[in-house]
C-alpha cells in the first residue's frame, strides 16, 4: 500500500507574503511599465482606470501618462483574454495569451450564446470572415458590427452576433479607448491590423504555467485554471513537476512553485496598498484565503460590481471610494473592522501617495476615514 506523499506546508501568511512579492506589492518595484505588465501577464481591465491604479500600487514613481503613451504607441493594448474578460497586455501577450485562452472561457461564452438560440442558422465561419473584413476596413463599435451583420442573418439576436464576432476573432479595443484622461467608446479591430509586428500563434502552455507561478505562485492546478479560464491543466503541471518545488497548503492541496522564486518569511512587513476594482490579486486563485480572510469573503462585491479594496498587513481589510470633484478629490477609506492609530496613519500615508501619483499636479484632495472624519493634510 503506497504511502500518501507529504510536502512542506505553507500557511496563509506564508502564501500571502509570497504572492504579494510576486505581485510587486511588498515594496514599490523599479520595473518599467512594459516589463511590469508582462511580468503580471496583463492587468484586469473591465473598466478603463483599474490598470492605472494597479500599476500605481506596484511601481515606484509610476505616472498614468506612462501607460497611456504605451497604449498610443501600440506597445500595450486592451483585449479579451483570460476568463473571457478584458485585460491590458503587451502586444506580444495580447496575441499569444488570447490564442491560449481561446480554447477555454472564450469558447464557452460563445457556446452559451449558441445554446440560447440567438445564433440559430448562423454560419459562424462566415460570420468571422465578414466581421474580419469589416474591422480591417476600419475599427468598428459593437453596435456597428451588429448593424452590419444583422442583414446577413435577420432572424438572429443582434447582441449575439457582435458577441460571436468578439469570441471568434482576437479583437483589440483601439485607442482612444482606455487612454488616461481621454477615453472613448469601444471600437474594435484585429490584432494583426493593430500591431505592426504581431506575434504568431498561441502562447506555449508549459511556458505560461511557469510565468503564472512567477507572478501568482505558489499555486495549485485549480488556481491557474481559475486565473486563465482553461480546464484540465493537470498534465501540464505533471510534465513540469521535475522542474518545480511542491508544497501543500493547510488543507493538503498541492502547490507548485519555481525553485528560485521569492518566498519571504511570513512576518515580512506588508505596507498598506490601495487596489482597483477587479485587481489581479483577488481574481487569480481558486482559494483566495491567501489574501481574503474568511470573515470578509464576498464583502468586496455588490451584485456583479467589484469595489476598490485596500490591504492591511497584506490582507483584505476594507474598501475605498474616490470622489473626483471639480475643485477637490476625496478618497474615503472604509475599513471592515477597527483600525489602530498606527494603521490609520499608514493608510493615510499610502492614500496620499496614491493621490499624488494619480491626480494632476496641484490637485486639492481630502482623505476621509469613514466614521472618523478627515485627516489633516498639508497642501
Amino acid at each position: 500500500m503506497a504511502l500518501k506523499t507529504t510536502h512542506p506546508v505553507l500557511g496563509a501568511r506564508a502564501l500571502n507574503r509570497a504572492t504579494l512579492d510576486r505581485q510587486l506589492l511588498l515594496r514599490p518595484a523599479s520595473l518599467g511599465v512594459t516589463e511590469a505588465v508582462e511580468h503580471l501577464l496583463g492587468l484586469q481591465a473591465q473598466n478603463t482606470k483599474p490598470p492605472y491604479y494597479a500599476l500605481a500600487a506596484r511601481l515606484e514613481g509610476f505616472r498614468p501618462e506612462q501607460l497611456s503613451a504605451l497604449m498610443e504607441s501600440r506597445d500595450v493594448a486592451r483585449i479579451v483574454t483570460m476568463r473571457s474578460t478584458v485585460h491590458t497586455h503587451t502586444a506580444r501577450d495580447a496575441v499569444a495569451l488570447r490564442g491560449l485562452a481561446q480554447g477555454g472561457a472564450i469558447d464557452r461564452e460563445l457556446a452559451i450564446f449558441v445554446s440560447r438560440g440567438g445564433l440559430d442558422g448562423v454560419d459562424l465561419g462566415r460570420l468571422a470572415d465578414i466581421a474580419r473584413a469589416l474591422v480591417a476596413e476600419r475599427p468598428r463599435t459593437p453596435k456597428e458590427l451588429r448593424e452590419e451583420l444583422l442583414p446577413q442573418w435577420p432572424d438572429a439576436d443582434p447582441q449575439s452576433l457582435s458577441v460571436a464576432a468578439r469570441c471568434l476573432l482576437p479583437l483589440v479595443q483601439v485607442t482612444p479607448r482606455g487612454l488616461w484622461g481621454r477615453g472613448g467608446q469601444v471600437a474594435l479591430t484585429t490584432t494583426d491590423q493593430w500591431f505592426d509586428d504581431p506575434a504568431d500563434g498561441a502562447a506555449d502552455l508549459d511556458e505560461t504555467v511557469l510565468r503564472y507561478l512567477g507572478a501568482f505562485g505558489p499555486a495549485s492546478v485549480k488556481d491557474m485554471q481559475t486565473w486563465c479560464g482553461l480546464t484540465k491543466l493537470g498534465p501540464a503541471f505533471e510534465r513540469l513537476r521535475p522542474r518545480l518545488l511542491v508544497f501543500q497548503d493547510e488543507r493538503g492541496t498541492e502547490l507548485f512553485d519555481l525553485p528560485d522564486a521569492p518566498r519571504p518569511d511570513e512576518d515580512t512587513p506588508a505596507p498598506p496598498r490601495f487596489l482597483p476594482e477587479f485587481d489581479n490579486l483577488l481574481l487569480s486563485h481558486a482559494d483566495r484565503g491567501r489574501v481574503v480572510p474568511a470573515e470578509h469573503k464576498g464583502r468586496t462585491w455588490t451584485g456583479n460590481q467589484s469595489h476598490r479594496v485596500f490591504l492591511l498587513d497584506g490582507f483584505l481589510a476594507g474598501i475605498w471610494h474616490l470622489d473626483e470633484g471639480e475643485e477637490r478629490t476625496t478618497l474615503t477609506v472604509e475599513p471592515f473592522t477597527h483600525v489602530t492609530r498606527s494603521q490609520r496613519a499608514a493608510l493615510t500615508a499610502e492614500a496620499e501617495r496614491t493621490l499624488r501619483l494619480m491626480t494632476p499636479q496641484g490637485t486639492r484632495y481630502d482623505i476621509v476615514h469613514a466614521g472618523e472624519g478627515k485627516d489633516p493634510l498639508p497642501r
